[in-house]
Formats: structure tokens, C-alpha cells, sequence
């Protein structure tokens, strides 16, 4: 098995897994890999699970206020990527309660963005998507593909589809973009039962990937996000994204930190990678991310659970009249 070597002092702890399990750390925000090995010393074979995708068709219609936006098993000939339903969970150590009954269901081909207060569950809810240890899941049911995503551990969660972009993505010193992304993209195509490729052939796969988010060759020969501006880790987010190839993105707040031109090149990329096979879902409090990239429901969330869904236009409302109009109405 290929391996990076690298002190591992200086791979962030929250990285890795031994058997399944996430490491204690300091650190609060992770990119969630699966690690099949952690000698003392070396990092050996990491796995993220992203996807290709070329452009949604944006609904126009307006749902029902609620926590769902169908229960069936088909809509429209799409087929059922995501359901969640009554989901509950506490912080780990405190046991404080903070997800209170979510529901959601995202059909492939859909983007749904959830938007709320700060406090309100959005990151949290996302983080129990994929495995975070942070939080225990005390009620509820995940089915992702048709398969219960809460036995999963973080890695399979990952390796089955999942992929997740954090506000604050970490720097990995002493791993190369290019080292990284290739061990990353082969440990995907082995869980698929793929081909996988050598440095020179995964070259010719990622050099079509860079245009897409505006990023120049020599960035691959760079550290992952190390001495990175906000704006080129969340473009190295995306061409992640790009290169492995999900399911179901996670994007938490891909927007924060970034100025108009650094927010329409993610907008772009993000939208040049979606097909109609696969979904997302966006966290944010800001409209201006949705002027970017349409989504195709919007949902509000307050205390724990989502307390209204609708189109585009909820946008609009919270612009101007804030949370209270919505959450109250």
C-alpha cells in the first residue's frame, strides 16, 4: 500500500481513525477521511468520497410549510437519495440536547439549503451526518442510498458517497495536494471496485479539474491548505470535490470568508460540478450565495429542527424582514 510520510505530530488529530474510531483533538473542524492504518509515524491511505456534476434544473414551485419535502419513495422520476426523520442527538460530553426531531428528504437532482440563526443546528446537524464524534445520535432514523447511515462508521459514510466541505478547512503540512488527492481518489475507486490510477494517469484526471476552479498547476506541488488564503482552501474544498466524485455534498458555509470574485469562482464550480444524479446541501446565512448557486428548496431551521421549507422566495422574506417573520409565521 502506498504511503505518505510525514510526521504525525503535524497531521491535525481530527484526521484520523484507527478502526473506526476518531482521534481526540483539539482541533473543531476536520475534513473526515477514513485512515485504514496509523503506524506512530505514517499516514497510510486516506479517503474522501466527492463528486463530478454538471448543472441542476432549479424548481420553481413553492412547498408546504413543514419539516419535509415528500416522504415518497419517487418524485418526478428521481430516485430517493436522502431521508432523515425525527433525528435527535446530544452534545457527546455535556449530553446537552441539540438536535431536536429533524426531518428532511433530498431526492437526486435537488439542492437544498438550510439557513437559521447562529445556535440554531445547522452545522450540528451536518456534523451528524458524517460520523463527527462531538455529538451522539439519541433518536431518529438516516437513510442514505437505502442503507441506515447512522451504522456507518465516519470513513464508510465517506467511501458510500458522502462528501462534506467545513467552514475552516485545515492545513495538512508535509502531504502535497497532488500526494493527497491521488490516494484519496484511489482508496474511492477501490470501494467502487474501479481502476485505479498511477501519478502519471491521475495527472491527466486532475489537470482538467483546475480551470473548473480557477487554481494553476503549481498548486498541486503545495501542502494541502497549508499558508493558504481563505479563499484558496475553499477553492481547494471544491476541486476535492471535483476530483473524487460524491453523492451527496455538504457544503457549511463554503461562502464565509470569501469576497465577490473569490464567491462567484466557488459559485461557478460548484455549479459546473452538479448533475442531475446527485444533490446538495448548502449551509449558510447569507443570500448571496443562493443569487450563485439556486436551490432548489430552502429550509429553516430554529431550536434543533427544520420549521419551515420552502422556495427561493423564503430568501427574500428573511432579507428583509429577518428570522422572526419566518419562524413565527
Amino acid at each position: 500500500m502506498a504511503q505518505l510520510h510525514c510526521p504525525s505530530s503535524q497531521i491535525p488529530a481530527t484526521l484520523l481513525f484507527s478502526r473506526g474510531t476518531f482521534s481526540k483533538s483539539p482541533f473543531t473542524h476536520s475534513r473526515i477521511f477514513s485512515i485504514t492504518s496509523i503506524p506512530s509515524s505514517q499516514l497510510r491511505c486516506c479517503s474522501l468520497s466527492l463528486s463530478n456534476r454538471t448543472s441542476l434544473r432549479v424548481t420553481a414551485e413553492t412547498v408546504s410549510v413543514g419539516s419535509e419535502t415528500s416522504s415518497s419513495q419517487s418524485k418526478d422520476d428521481k430516485n430517493l437519495l436522502l431521508q432523515v426523520k425525527d433525528l435527535t442527538a446530544v452534545i457527546s460530553e455535556s449530553q446537552q440536547k441539540i438536535l431536536n426531531g429533524v426531518n428532511l428528504t433530498v431526492y437526486e437532482g435537488e439542492i437544498h439549503a438550510i439557513m437559521g440563526k447562529n445556535g440554531s443546528g445547522k452545522s450540528t446537524f451536518s456534523k451528524v451526518l458524517v460520523g463527527h464524534p462531538d455529538y451522539e445520535v439519541t433518536g431518529g432514523t438516516v437513510i442514505f442510498k437505502g442503507q441506515n447511515l447512522l451504522e456507518m462508521e465516519p470513513e464508510e459514510r465517506a467511501l458510500s458517497g458522502i462528501f462534506m466541505s467545513f467552514q475552516s478547512p485545515v492545513a495538512i503540512p508535509g502531504v502535497s495536494n497532488a500526494d493527497f488527492l491521488n490516494m484519496a481518489y484511489n482508496a474511492r475507486q477501490r470501494k467502487l471496485g474501479l481502476p485505479e490510477l498511477g501519478p502519471i494517469e491521475f495527472f491527466s484526471h486532475v489537470y482538467s479539474k483546475l480551470d473548473l476552479v480557477n487554481m494553476k498547476m503549481d498548486f498541486l506541488n503545495r501542502n494541502v491548505n497549508e499558508g493558504f488564503s481563505g479563499g484558496e482552501r475553499k477553492r481547494n474544498e471544491i476541486l476535492q470535490l471535483a476530483v473524487l466524485g460524491a453523492d451527496f455534498a455538504i457544503l457549511d458555509e463554503i461562502d464565509s470568508g470569501l469576497d465577490v470574485d473569490a464567491l462567484q469562482d466557488v459559485a461557478k464550480a460548484v455549479n459546473g460540478l452538479l448533475m442531475p444524479t446527485n444533490s446538495v446541501l448548502m449551509i449558510t446565512h447569507y443570500q448571496r450565495l443562493l443569487e450563485y448557486i439556486k436551490p432548489s428548496y430552502i429550509h429553516i431551521m430554529e431550536n434543533g429542527r427544520i420549521v419551515k421549507t420552502g422556495d427561493i422566495s423564503l430568501a427574500s422574506v428573511l432579507e428583509k424582514e429577518g428570522y422572526k417573520a419566518i419562524t413565527t409565521a
